[in-house]
């Protein structure tokens, strides 16, 4: 089992907070020999005619030194995680959890603007002293 990212449980909070019911800590997808595991997986009823909205979502810290290689990580994660659920399980939509100083720092940037402009990339913000979500950005 993978290591619990450092806002794991801030994230977790949040989406409660937020109305989702965690279903998944973490959520495992099985891909030829090979697991992944997505942080965490959760839905919430909509309308009754509607049914669950499911999503997974991968909590990511950005510490290192470099915003810029924990970019380029965070996003092959992604991908390699989106592909393969669009696969397992195509109705669960994947979001990648940032901070909010982090949206600010990388994707209000011409770097990370380009990748929301091209719907590479799916994030949910949150707030990690209030543990809240501040945004979602589809």
């Amino acid at each position: 089992m993978p290591s619990r990212d450092l806002y794991h449980e801030v994230v977790k909070s949040a989406l409660i907070k937020d109305g989702w019911t965690i279903t998944h800590d973490p959520l495992t997808l099985k891909w030829g020999r090979k697991d992944l595991h997505v942080d965490l997986g959760a839905e919430r009823l909509l309308a009754a005619e509607k049914g669950d909205e499911k999503i997974a979502v991968e909590v990511k810290s950005f510490v290192s030194p470099s915003e810029v290689d924990d970019l380029e990580e965070a996003l092959g994660q992604y991908i390699l995680y989106h592909d393969i659920l669009a696969r397992r399980e195509p109705e669960r939509i994947l979001y990648l959890a940032i901070r909010e100083t982090v949206y600010l720092d990388v994707f209000r940037e011409p770097i990370g603007e380009i990748l929301l402009e091209n719907q590479r990339i799916r994030l949910v913000v949150f707030e990690p002293e209030q543990e809240v979500i501040t945004r979602w950005i589809p």
